[in-house]
Formats: C-alpha cells, sequence, structure tokens
C-alpha cells in the first residue's frame, strides 16, 4: 500500500494505517503523506519507511513507483485526505495502472464521481470506498437476513447518525478536523451532509439492498457563520415502494457517534446501534424478540466471516475497518494470482457515484425548500 495524505499527527490516516495492518495482508510500503513536501517525508520518516520511498507530492510518488519492478513497487494507494483532494490522485493512479482505496464521500461532484466509475470500467483495476460500518459482523448478518427473506418485504426504514463535536464553534479554535469540514472549498457542497449523511445512505442501501429513488431534504445551519449544513432531516422513497425517514447531525449536543438504523418488513424488523455493535435486535410478528451476537447461533455465513474474536468479546470500528481493507486485499491478490472471486464484499465506485449524487440531491431538494429530488 502507497498512502497520500494521513500524515503523522492525522485522525483518520492512522486509523486506515492501524485497519489495514490487523491481518498481515497489507503493507505500507511508500506515501505522500501531505501537501508539504517537508511534512510528507517527515511522517514517512517516523513511520519508519525508507527515505527514497517517502514522496514530496502523489504525483511523484505514483510516477516513481510506476517506474519500479512489478514486486517491488505499490500495488494499490490509499487515498486518506480532505474531500477537495480524492479525485485527482484517484484519477491519477488508475490512468497509470495502480488499484485504488479511498475515504469517501468520493469526489466533490457528480462529474468527477462518474468520470472515476468510467476509469474503472476501463482500465478493470479494482477500486475500494471505506465506508467501514458495512464490515461489522451484525451488519453483515442485518443484510443476509434481509436477502433471505426472513423479514419479509421490507416497508419502512429508520436511520439516523447524530454527533455533537460541532456544537460549538470548534472551528474557530483552530481544531484541525472542524476547520476543513465547515470550508466548502474543501468539504464540497455538503457539511455534516457529506461526512456523515453519506455513511447512514449507505449503510441503508446495503443492509436492505434496496436504491433510493428519491429524497426530500431539509438542512440546518446552526453554527454562527457556517455555510455549509451541521444539521439534516431526510425523507426517503426507495426503487421498490419502501419509505423511510433519516436524521444526521453534528450539533446534537451530548452525542458521540449515535448512528442507529432500523428497517421494518412485514414479518418482522431490526435494529442495530453502532455504539453496541454486538448486537442485532430483532423483533417478530409471531416469535420473541431475539438478539444475535458475533459468533453466536443461527448466523449466516457472511457475518461468520466477518468476525475475527471469540463470542462475548467487543468488536468494533477498527474491526469493521480492517474487513474493508481485508477482502480489498483478498480481491486483490486473486487478481495478481489470476483466480476467479465472487462479488467483492466491500463498497465500490458504484457506491461512490450514489453517495455523492446522493449529497448533491439533498442539497438541491434543501434551496427548493425541501422537494422531492430524484437520485
Amino acid at each position: 500500500m502507497g498512502m497520500i495524505g494521513g500524515g503523522i499527527g492525522s485522525f483518520i490516516g492512522d486509523v486506515h494505517r492501524k485497519a489495514s495492518s490487523i491481518d498481515g495482508m497489507i503493507e505500507l510500503v511508500c506515501g505522500a503523506f501531505s501537501s508539504s513536501a517537508e511534512k510528507s517525508k517527515k511522517s514517512g520518516q517516523e513511520l519508519f519507511l525508507p527515505a527514497n520511498r517517502c514522496y514530496g507530492s502523489f504525483e511523484e510518488m505514483i510516477l516513481e513507483e510506476k517506474k519500479l519492478p512489478e514486486g517491488e513497487r505499490m500495488d494499490f494507494v490509499s487515498i486518506v485526505t480532505p474531500n477537495h483532494m480524492h479525485f485527482a490522485p484517484a484519477k491519477m493512479a488508475l490512468e497509470n495502472g495502480f488499484h485504488v482505496v479511498c475515504d469517501k464521500p468520493m469526489t466533490l461532484t457528480i462529474e468527477e464521481a462518474e468520470a472515476l466509475e468510467k476509469l474503472v470500467t476501463e482500465t478493470g483495476l479494482i477500486f475500494a470506498l471505506t465506508h467501514n460500518y458495512p464490515g461489522n459482523p451484525m451488519v453483515k448478518q442485518a443484510r443476509a437476513m434481509v436477502a433471505n427473506g426472513d423479514l419479509g418485504a421490507i416497508r419502512k426504514v429508520n436511520v439516523q447518525y447524530h454527533q455533537g463535536w460541532l456544537a460549538t464553534a470548534v472551528e474557530k479554535t483552530g481544531q484541525k478536523q472542524a476547520s476543513w469540514r465547515v470550508d466548502p472549498t474543501k468539504s464540497g457542497v455538503g457539511g455534516a451532509l457529506g461526512d456523515i449523511g453519506t455513511h447512514a445512505e449507505n449503510l441503508v442501501e446495503f443492509i436492505t439492498g434496496m436504491e433510493l429513488s428519491e429524497i426530500a431534504a431539509d438542512l440546518g445551519r446552526v453554527g454562527a457563520g457556517r455555510v455549509l449544513d451541521d444539521d439534516g432531516n431526510v425523507l426517503l422513497r426507495f426503487a421498490n415502494g419502501a419509505k423511510g425517514t433519516m436524521s444526521f447531525s453534528q450539533i446534537a449536543t451530548g452525542e458521540e457517534n449515535n448512528l442507529i438504523v432500523r428497517v421494518y418488513g412485514e414479518k418482522g424488523s431490526l435494529e442495530w446501534h453502532q455504539e453496541n455493535p454486538n448486537e442485532l435486535i430483532t423483533r417478530w410478528l409471531d416469535e420473541p424478540k431475539k438478539i444475535y451476537t458475533p459468533n453466536g447461533n443461527n448466523l449466516y455465513p457472511e457475518s461468520i466471516a466477518a468476525s475475527r474474536i471469540p463470542s462475548g468479546h467487543p468488536e468494533g470500528y477498527l474491526e469493521a475497518f480492517a474487513n474493508v481493507y481485508r477482502n480489498f486485499a483478498t480481491h486483490l491478490m486473486a487478481r495478481l494470482e489470476g483466480k476467479p472471486i465472487q462479488r467483492p464484499d466491500y463498497p465500490t465506485v458504484a457506491d461512490g457515484v450514489r453517495g455523492v449524487k446522493f449529497i448533491h440531491a439533498a442539497v438541491k431538494s434543501d434551496k427548493n425548500n425541501a422537494a422531492w429530488v430524484k437520485l
């Protein structure tokens, strides 16, 4: 793996490095860790990389790595930069024959997202988007239960993602994570919408297997002087006729990472809380409530495959992230060895396109007094 962004002191870069290394399948061999060449090389040295693999820019890294013999050069890039710096390195990596793992949202515009999707199709290269929550064993159990028809036809979906870390003007205190997220030149047209609303959108589509067809969004800007949304409510309509609601916020005072999804079918329902990830709660028309746990009873193979440790031990954020990297690496190794593989079990460039379209549809709806907008 070669990393773009994520220098020393970066929150998400460190998460990616830890998660990608958990299974021993991926090694960080090079990086362009900052827009500053000096900071990039210093970060590489602190990560114990050889000096000649610590690059001053992502352009230099991609071109120099391409010159190395196969087996020595990086196999893929992991892009962990702020949103505005996703497209250019992803495009250049694909054009130069490198596979890509990219943080979400994939790009700032729909045109950029579709351009990457076209490049992936033309090159045949692998592209993973790091929505990590689908990597959780109980989320995979939820998806398998819906796909198997256990809940019957899905009628209603409810998802919330509430945080409170922007309840005060922390961006004015020099807090790095806040400052770029409230800046439309770096974050794009969506604030909390792009940061956590896309996680909610992806999670709902992943579990239900249903695509959103229309949304109506009412976005809020509670923080004084903020241009981008920090709060929002969205009505959802799915292609199969089901309906739902979404609430996301980064000004919900006291909340930490309160992501909850509920799916209601004609025979039963399920509920998953990110802050208590080891339990999947199900309720039924004619049976008592059941709670599923990792490595517990009556789990589908997809859930078992995603669980790493014995029953009763907590699995969460890093492990879910690691499952995205492990499944990507498994796919990539099969490709390198010329072996067939089934549909990869990680978010792809198509999911990235849908996420960007969701952001722009929500912004369009909000500007038109929460009118319905087709995706």
